[in-house]
């Protein structure tokens, strides 16, 4: 199944495009890394997998989210993770006091809070114990947000999207604020989920591409560039013009990493 299928796709922010004649598909099971500078489109691009925007209306355009064009927003969050820095934000502003397992719990109603109304079965707090187990972080779980680091906060927001069982993921730019050493302890978490389901990695940064992607898409001012097997697209050229900066890709281990070309 295609976890998504765009075609002819335009979308406008009042008169301006931003998005231009969007084709892409995403299969299931096919971990995906959406590649481009700031400002090319990356995340409004995101908006349109989740149904928080809608494209301009025309004859020819397909608009597909795991087979089905017209979705529920909510139903649809379920099937489709959603982890952005706005998250995260939202958390450690609104809900500093707020310990791992509640914000675990807390994406069972996609709010920022436990609050007193909502009910929780034995079934979900299992859950909410089986999803911490499951990405190692059991240690957070009486721990409060506002003594987290910037990395047990990400892992526990990841945690939260998974108590749903979703079947895709989609991650923007999840490294952000995070040190070496919890850059590369996130990303063989993000390892990990892969096993089970699929990952789309949004980014600007080569080194953010683990080993298990196997598609790259390009992403320049609102149009996709380029898309296929990372080892077609993650070229000099490619990148240099994305960028648009000389660039050189190395692969070394199964990473990529990309500097300046002299």
């Amino acid at each position: 199944m295609d976890i998504v299928n765009f075609r002819n796709i335009n979308v406008a922010y009042e008169e301006k495009n931003v998005l231009n004649n969007i084709n892409l598909s995403i299969k299931e099971a096919e971990h995906t890394a959406i590649l481009g500078a700031n400002g090319s489109g990356k995340s409004t691009l995101i908006k349109l997998f989740s149904n928080d925007i809608y494209p301009r209306f025309s004859e020819e355009l397909v608009k597909e989210v795991f087979g089905q064009k017209i979705w529920d927003i909510w139903e649809l969050k379920k099937h489709l993770g959603i982890i952005t820095n706005d998250l995260h934000y939202e958390f450690t502003t609104r809900s500093p006091w707020l310990r791992g397992f509640d914000v675990v719990m807390s994406g069972f109603y996609s709010s920022f809070h436990i609050y007193d109304h909502q009910a929780f079965s034995p079934l979900h707090v299992s859950k909410v114990e089986e999803v911490l187990a499951f990405l190692k972080i059991e240690h957070l779980s009486e721990k409060p947000i506002s003594q987290m680091s910037t990395g047990e906060v990400r892992k526990c927001i990841i945690g939260r999207s998974l108590v749903h069982d979703p079947k895709a993921m989609i991650l923007d730019e999840p490294t952000v604020g995070l040190d070496i050493k919890a850059q590369m302890n996130f990303l063989e978490m993000m390892r990990l989920i892969a096993k089970e389901r699929t990952i789309i990695l949004v980014t600007h940064h080569l080194e953010e591409i683990f080993e298990e992607i196997t598609q790259v898409i390009l992403i320049k001012e609102g149009t996709i560039y380029k898309q296929g097997l990372k080892e077609e697209v993650l070229s000099d050229k490619n990148l240099s013009l994305v960028f648009d900066t000389p660039l050189h890709v190395s692969l070394e281990n199964g990473r990529y990493s990309v500097r300046q070309a002299t």
